[in-house]
Formats: structure tokens, sequence, C-alpha cells
């Protein structure tokens, strides 16, 4: 059974909403480069095996973790619904938060591009996440005019083929 209509519950409360997981700027770095560190200090540990003349051999080699928001929500025990939210706070831009978040996103963007072109990331992966692609657009002109393609029949059938397939073609 629910509460009574009218009820004034919700006036016991000893406060109301969820308290402020950063109260400063300083605070949010902080805890980002604590991730951070800790991101550092457990790399992930890839196994390999080698065949050897005396036998199989295997090697735990560890491997750096790259800067993820998603992992740094995860350390932080938010989500990353979070940090939407909170960019759109008064506090955000007046106190400062604003510079501290973006030097964030700049500080894992970087370790992830700089971790993908020497090597240690895939950087298929890494240029994807990141949002990079290579775009070749091909327009193929001549005095500024685009050049269509010009197909010459060999038979009048062949042509009337052809204006058949076109009209078709328009008309889809």
């Amino acid at each position: 059974m629910g509460a009574p209509k009218g009820n004034k519950f919700w006036k016991l409360r000893s406060k109301h909403g969820r308290d402020k997981l950063f109260k400063s700027p300083t605070m949010l770095m902080n805890a980002a480069i604590e991730y951070f560190q800790w991101c550092d200090n457990n790399p992930w540990i890839r196994e390999e095996t080698t065949t050897k003349p005396n036998g199989i051999e295997h090697k735990q080699i560890p491997t750096a973790r790259p800067y993820t928001l998603s992992g740094l929500c995860i350390y932080l025990g938010v989500n990353t619904g979070y940090f939407k939210d909170f960019k759109n706070t008064k506090d955000f831009e007046k106190k400062g938060f604003s510079t501290v978040y973006t030097r964030i996103e700049e500080i894992i963007y970087t370790q992830k591009f700089e971790g993908a072109a020497v090597g240690v990331f895939n950087a298929n992966i890494i240029a994807r996440d990141l949002g990079l692609r290579d775009n070749q657009d091909i327009d193929i002109k001549s005095d500024g005019k685009s050049i269509s393609p010009t197909v010459v029949a060999q038979s009048e059938e062949q042509q009337k083929r052809i204006d058949n397939l076109l009209k078709n073609f328009d008309n889809e």
C-alpha cells in the first residue's frame, strides 16, 4: 500500500538530492590523475607462447592500458550519463569544471592517439574510437565540368537496350 495522498513525508528527509561527487575542479582533476596512475600501474597482461627446442615457453607481457572516459567513470563509481548531466549544470562553467573536464578529455585522446601511433595500441580500433577516418573524394572534371561516362552501342539493337535500361534507371 502506498503513502496516503497529501502526505508530507518528503519534509522529514535530512537532505534532498545526491551529494556532489566533486566540490571543486581540483578534486575532479586529482581523481582523474589517480585513475591515470591506476591505469599505468595495472597494465593488461598479454600471454605469449613460443616453442623452444626444450619445450613450450609461456611469457606474460605487460601491455599498456588505454585511458578511457568510460574507464574513468567506472573507476569513480559513476556512469557516463553523470558527466553528460554534469556538463549541463550551472556549476560546470561557473566554477571552472569545464576547463578541467576538457583537459581530462585531451589527456585521454592524446594517450590513445600517441599509443596507437607508436604501435602500443591497435591503430584501427583507436582510430575508430577517436572518430578518425581517411576521406578521399574523387571527382573527375574537365574544364570545371563533371565528366559523365559515355556508352557507345555497336548496333541499333544494342542502342535500344541501352536506352531502355537508362529509361528504367531514370524512373527508379
